[in-house]
């Protein structure tokens, strides 16, 4: 999917409603929550300082409680029934619930305001497993990151415009800023309601699902049951610990512009829109950046800038603040304060391409019976890692640890998490090394993927010019590829990882070890019996002269025992790169080019019956020579 098609999903039907739907509640849950908070801590009830901390917590911490209590309920109805449906009446209750929260800010009942903020908690609560849960009902696989992406930029610049909109009616308006709040939020409620009614349906995914509630229970099957299913439930703590330091800036902004940089409120709205137009940004690259398919590899570069920036926070924080209660103005004119604007803004960027992949690996590898319940478990452990993100941040905080030393023990802190996450599981640094491969040395112009089917068996047979073929191969191509390789090229170091991770096989010649060759074989058909994609290089060696070797019967013998459809594919402009063998070994002389343009070919498939070795050494050499 291209930029273009991305944005274009805002003007489908299938996807423009629902968007709209999420950021409206988004905005409202925003709105209300910084109002509340203003008004306890700046606002006509006058509370004390103590006062007004003590009720801020506990205005967060109820509206974390529902997550515990109903996720694991969320998660089963939301894959029992028609998701659509479900959607528009909870709607149609965060319509009655606004209005409530509306009678409670005119009266000025914070016993009722509270009790409103745990109830729009578990609103959010049941709306989560939807949210994720529908997109892939409604949107294609090669669409999923860019659907994620701009949920995600919508997502957090409702957070950042609620935000400023609660905090400045409270502190800046004029009397009659409660009738302005109370207006717009059940305003903002019934426009959601009427654009929920306008989201296609979405069919159950598991009708015969048994609803059970019971929170504990419940909950503890819930987390069980998915943390068998390995690269879901690490995407999910991946996504729980960027929820963790995501909630640590968050919450220390407020009093890092004001006590450690010296500003007023706006300078800390002015840290809030760099971090959150930075992970919008982030989220709207990663479509770029992927190639319209589910890339992994963009969670480890993720992490990379986190850390990095992180780390460049603690050494652009000033020792002492710019001034006493600075303005935008005032702030902007240091020169030394826009270091700090910009670590916060790629913080977030990068945040962007470390969490939209793993949302998008989540709905890709989770079966869609069990999709809602998985969205609902990481809800469940998102609230978990906030939690003990407050009580570790308050700790520190007490014992005088600062503010920006504190930043900095986030920054190492992700980097010991990430290396943690991508030793358990190691695709994800595979598909990074590979991303790294295919936009630095090369440019690779993709024709006729389309020809790869989505599902179901098929070998892919290409010319092999270089040693990077396969990543090159694997890396376009959107469904995970096994391929046959020779066992020396298998075991180079730094690739011996990849390939390993990759699942390939190594294979030698019969006489050199008959029992290599015979296991490869066996391997072999068990991946077509398996359903998956093979990938044979038929000249079984690497050319020597740019020119294409005779293929080798091989491929023939894996058809005899398990047919499958066979897709020729060619590969372009590798042949004098570092990796080929012109001009000496390969790896061994300078790199002549970077970002060279190289192309990979995919033709139609050729029945299994319809295949011969001369006819399908034809048709890869026709590729070949095709012009891009």
């Amino acid at each position: 999917m291209s930029q273009t098609n991305q944005f274009a999903l805002l003007k489908e039907r299938r996807f423009a409603p629902f968007f709209n739907t999420q950021l409206l509640g988004a905005f409202n849950d925003n709105l209300f929550k910084n109002a509340l908070v203003a008004l306890l801590s700046f606002g006509a009830l006058k509370l004390s300082a103590d006062d007004a901390g003590s009720l801020i917590a506990m205005a967060a911490g109820l509206f974390i409680l529902p997550f515990f209590l109903f996720s694991a309920f969320s998660g089963q109805i939301a894959d029992k029934y028609e998701k659509s449906m479900l959607i528009r009446r909870i709607k149609l209750a965060e319509i009655g619930i606004m209005c409530l929260g509306a009678i409670a800010f005119w009266v000025g009942s914070v016993p009722m305001l509270m009790g409103i903020l745990f109830l729009m908690g578990v609103q959010s609560a049941f709306f989560g497993p939807i949210k994720y849960g529908i997109l892939p009902q409604h949107l294609h696989e090669s669409e999923l990151i860019g659907g994620n992406g701009l949920v995600e930029l919508g997502t957090f610049m409702a957070i950042l415009l609620g935000t400023i909109l609660g905090t400045q009616l409270i502190t800046k308006a004029p009397n009659g800023t409660v009738m302005l709040i109370c207006i717009t939020i059940i305003v903002v409620a019934t426009i959601g309601y009427w654009s929920s009614r306008k989201i296609p349906a979405a069919p159950a995914s598991d009708p015969s699902l048994k609803v059970r509630f019971n929170p504990a229970t419940e909950t503890w099957k819930l987390v069980t049951y998915t943390k068998k299913h390995r690269v879901i439930f690490q995407s999910i703590l991946g996504i729980s610990w960027f929820w963790f330091m995501g909630a640590t800036y968050l919450a220390q902004f407020p009093i890092y512009a004001r006590d450690i940089l010296g500003g007023n409120g706006d300078v800390y709205t002015l840290l809030l829109a760099a971090f959150s137009i930075g992970i919008g940004s982030g989220s709207m690259l990663c479509e770029r950046l992927s190639g319209g398919k589910v890339e992994i590899g963009l969670v480890p570069i993720g992490a990379l800038g986190i850390t990095l920036f992180g780390l460049d926070l603690f050494f652009a924080t000033p020792a002492v603040p710019f001034g006493s209660e600075l303005g935008l103005g005032g702030f902007l004119s240091q020169f030394a304060a826009w270091r700090v604007l910009i670590d916060v803004m790629l913080i977030g960027l990068f945040g962007g391409f470390y969490i939209v992949p793993l949302y998008a690996l989540i709905q890709k590898s989770s079966a869609p019976d069990r999709l809602s319940r998985a969205i609902s478990c990481n809800n469940v452990l998102n609230a978990l890692f906030m939690v003990v993100s407050a009580l570790i941040v308050g700790v520190l905080l007490k014992v005088g640890v600062a503010i920006s030393t504190l930043f900095l023990s986030i920054a190492i802190a992700n980097a010991l998490v990430a290396a943690y996450i991508f030793r358990l599981v190691p695709e994800f640094l595979m598909r990074f090394l590979i991303w790294m491969l295919m936009h630095s040395a090369y440019k690779v112009n993709n024709v006729g993927l389309a020809n790869i089917p989505e599902k179901g068996a098929a070998i892919l047979a290409c010319n092999h010019v270089s040693f990077v073929d396969a990543l090159l191969v694997g890396g376009s191509c959107r469904r995970p590829v096994r391929f046959v390789m020779y066992y020396k090229i298998f075991q180079l170091p730094i690739l011996n990882f990849i390939f390993r991770t990759a699942g390939a096989i190594p294979i030698a010649g019969r006489k050199e070890n008959e029992a290599m060759y015979l296991s490869a074989f066996e391997k072999m058909h068990e991946v077509i019996r398996n359903e998956e994609l093979l990938c044979i290089f038929p000249e079984g060696q690497i050319t020597h002269d740019g020119k294409m070797n005779e293929f080798k019967p091989g491929i023939m013998q894996v058809l005899e025992k398990t047919p499958a459809p066979v897709i020729p594919i060619a590969l372009q402009g590798l042949w004098g790169s570092l990796f080929s063998r012109k001009d000496g070994p390969a790896m061994k002389k300078m790199p002549k080019r970077l970002f060279a343009k190289i192309g990979l070919v995919v033709g139609q498939p050729i029945a299994a019956e319809d295949v011969t070795l001369s006819g399908l050494q034809n048709s890869v050499e026709k590729l070949r020579g095709q012009h891009l």
